[in-house]
């Protein structure tokens, strides 16, 4: 049976980190470019079937939603400006879409509303902390494109309890979030393991990580990713550990209203060429630069050879905008939530299919 030992009282401070991105510039053009490319066919069929991309260009700017304030994923800095992995990934669809990846609106949206805002169309994309679940995909009229973050639900709690696993919690105040799927994850894993606890349901993220530094509880439970941010904000966070018990799948995308295939296509590859600029070593100063790699795939990704952009309604450079902007998938990992970041999460299951050890991002071709 769990019992509580003694703990120091815990002071809330949110601690908001702040990295600085470099000037951005505007990507030089690559030797064979020669502008846009002359439609091809199913270029405008494609575009005007797809309303929220004709919408997107005729407003000039992408409506994003994300996190209302999660350190290393979505978050304002002390400047007013958005910063982190969920924010970078929005850039990067303004810059495929746009040309510019400062021609967005980001819309702070909590958990009860993030998916109502995709269906009304107050937001024209979500890259938020949202699981891909058969329910979400079946009955809730959204639509994900793919995964950015492979995570999964775990356990914070105080070091001074000397807790090694998450079995060692039976009978414990748990804070979670309610109406999540963290809450019901949580009921099936003690249910599985025949284990008491006390759940101390909380509206929402923030007030469930309120809680837990109030001591209301003794152990907070989310996804690893929002745990290690959750940390962040403590007044000790060197006295607070995450047990290494992981306890489900919460694999993380962006999601688009269901009906506009052609926009959730957009928003797929160009999460894709960002997982491909990593494979293919094509870096956000490869994609600034003036110079044409020699690779084939770098080549069909910057949009030297081909014409993949216009498959899309985009233009030929729409990769290699987006790559130019906040880099590939490596570069916007590790500058928000890896190691050169506070939260200094390890990439695991986010590393390259190819990696040592491998992960699994797994991009997929571009011919």
């Amino acid at each position: 049976m769990f019992r509580r030992k003694a703990s120091l009282p815990l002071l809330l401070s949110v601690v908001i980190g702040v990295s600085a991105c470099g000037e951005r510039r505007d990507a030089a053009p690559l030797p064979g470019e020669d502008g846009d490319a002359a439609p091809i066919a199913g270029q405008r069929t494609l575009e005007q079937s797809s309303p929220t991309l004709a919408r997107v260009k005729r407003r000039g700017r992408l409506n994003c939603g994300v996190h209302e304030g999660l350190v290393g994923f979505a978050y304002t800095d002390n400047r007013g400006d958005w910063r982190g992995f969920d924010v970078d990934f929005c850039r990067a669809v303004a810059a495929a879409v746009l040309g510019d990846p400062d021609a967005v609106r980001f819309v702070p949206l909590n958990n009860r509303d993030r998916l109502a805002a995709v269906q009304s169309g107050r937001v024209d994309v979500l890259w938020r902390n949202t699981s891909w679940t058969m329910t979400r995909d079946a009955s809730a009229g959204v639509a994900f494109a793919g995964v950015n973050y492979y995570d999964g639900q775990g356990f914070l709690v105080r070091r001074s309890l000397n807790l090694t696993s998450a079995a060692e919690l039976s009978g414990a105040r748990i804070c979670v979030q309610g109406a999540s799927t963290s809450q019901l994850n949580l009921a099936d894993w003690f249910r599985v393991r025949g284990l008491a606890y006390e759940a101390v349901v909380m509206p929402g993220e923030e007030e469930a990580r309120e809680a837990y530094a109030r001591e209301d509880c003794d152990a907070f439970t989310a996804d690893v990713s929002a745990l290690a941010a959750a940390r962040t904000t403590l007044a000790n966070p060197e006295q607070h550990a995450i047990l290494p018990d992981v306890i489900s799948k919460e694999p993380l995308g962006p999601v688009t209203a269901r009906g506009d295939e052609g926009w959730t296509t957009v928003i797929r590859w160009t999460l894709n060429a960002l997982i491909l600029g990593e494979e293919l070593g094509v870096t956000q100063a490869v994609a600034r630069g003036r110079e044409a790699p020699r690779d084939p795939g770098a080549r069909r990704l910057l949009g030297v050879d081909g014409e993949f952009g216009p498959m899309l309604g985009l233009d030929r450079a729409w990769a290699r905008n987006a790559l130019a902007a906040v880099g590939h998938y490596g570069e916007i990992f590790e500058r928000n939530v890896g190691s050169d970041s506070p939260l200094d999460l390890a990439r695991g299951l986010n590393a390259q299919w190819n990696a040592e050890p491998g992960g699994l991002l797994y991009a997929l071709p571009i011919r």
